[in-house]
C-alpha cells in the first residue's frame, strides 16, 4: 500500500476461496448489519465518504463500496480511532493499509475500464492483499476478485479479517504477485499496491483487451508515479499520473 508511516508489500499463491463461503451469494458489507453510534455507525463511514467527495472522488460505485465496508475491522485495535481518517496505518511486518483517498483514487481509475452489463468489473486481480480491506471493497465492485499476498503472516491476517464478511467472490492467494495468477485470467482489471521499474509482463499478458492495470511505477527521477495501462487490440496505452509513495514490488514468498 501507500507508505507514509510505514511499509507495505504484496503478493500470493494459487488458491482456494475463503472457507465457509457460499458460492454465488451477493457479498454483504459485513456479516451483520452495522449498528450503534460508535465506529459501527453508518454516519462515521458517511463522513469519510463526504471528505473523499470533497477531494474529487466522484464515482458513485466506489464511494458506495467505501461507505459499506467497515475499515476499522481491518486495523489493529490500538488504531481503530484513526480508522476513518485519511491516513495510512501500520498493519504489521512494516506494512500499511493505504489511506482511503488513495484506495478510492485507484479504484476509480480501475473502474474506468471494462465493466459487465451491470456496470461492475468482471474478474479482478489484486497484487498485495495486505490486511484485506481493499479486497473487501473490490468485492462490491467486481464479479470476482483474486488477491495475491507474498507475506504469509499478512495472508493469514487477511483471511481472518475477511472471514466474518463471508465474501463468496473473493479468493485469497499466497504466492509471488509478480507472476500474477494465470488460472484466473483474463482479468478486466489488475491493481497493485507495490511498484517496480516496470509493470511485469505477466500482468500484461493476463489482462483482457479493454482492461486496465493501475499500479505505482518508478519514474526516471527515482520517485514513483501512479500509472494506468489500458490494453487495446493493438497496443498498451500508458498514462502517468500523480506522484505516489508505495513499497517496492518484490518477488518470492516470505
Amino acid at each position: 500500500m501507500d507508505l507514509p508511516p510505514a511499509n507495505r508489500v504484496r503478493a500470493t499463491r494459487p488458491g482456494t476461496p475463503l472457507p465457509d463461503l457460499a458460492r454465488g451469494a451477493q457479498p454483504p458489507a459485513r456479516a451483520t448489519a452495522p449498528e450503534g453510534i460508535g465506529l459501527d455507525s453508518q454516519a462515521v463511514r458517511s463522513r469519510m465518504v463526504r471528505k473523499l467527495t470533497e477531494q474529487g472522488i466522484a464515482d458513485a460505485q466506489v464511494l458506495g463500496a467505501l461507505e459499506a465496508v467497515e475499515r476499522h475491522r481491518f486495523v489493529d485495535s490500538a488504531l481503530v480511532n484513526q480508522a476513518y481518517e485519511d491516513t495510512s496505518l501500520p498493519i504489521g511486518l512494516g506494512q500499511t493499509i493505504s489511506k482511503p483517498s488513495v484506495v478510492a483514487r485507484m479504484l476509480e481509475l480501475l473502474l474506468g475500464g471494462t465493466t459487465d452489463g451491470s456496470g461492475r468489473l468482471g474478474r479482478v486481480l489484486e497484487i498485495g492483499t495486505g490486511c484485506g480491506y481493499q479486497a473487501a471493497v473490490l468485492s462490491r465492485l467486481a464479479k470476482e476478485v483474486y488477491s495475491i499476498e507474498r507475506l504469509r503472516a499478512l495472508h493469514e491476517k487477511a483471511r481472518a479479517n475477511l472471514r466474518p464478511f463471508r465474501l463468496a467472490n473473493v479468493h485469497l492467494l499466497l504466492a509471488d504477485g509478480m507472476a500474477g495468477f494465470a488460472k484466473g485470467a483474463p482479468y478486466a482489471g489488475i491493481i497493485a499496491a507495490a511498484g517496480g521499474e516496470a509493470v511485469p509482463l505477466a500482468w500484461i499478458e493476463q489482462l483482457a483487451v479493454g482492461g486496465r492495470i493501475v499500479a505505482p511505477m518508478l519514474t526516471p527521477a527515482g520517485g514513483q508515479a501512479l500509472v494506468v495501462l489500458e490494453k487495446t487490440p493493438r497496443e498498451m496505452k500508458q498514462s502517468v499520473l500523480e506522484a505516489v509513495h508505495f513499497v517496492p514490488l518484490k518477488s518470492g514468498i516470505a
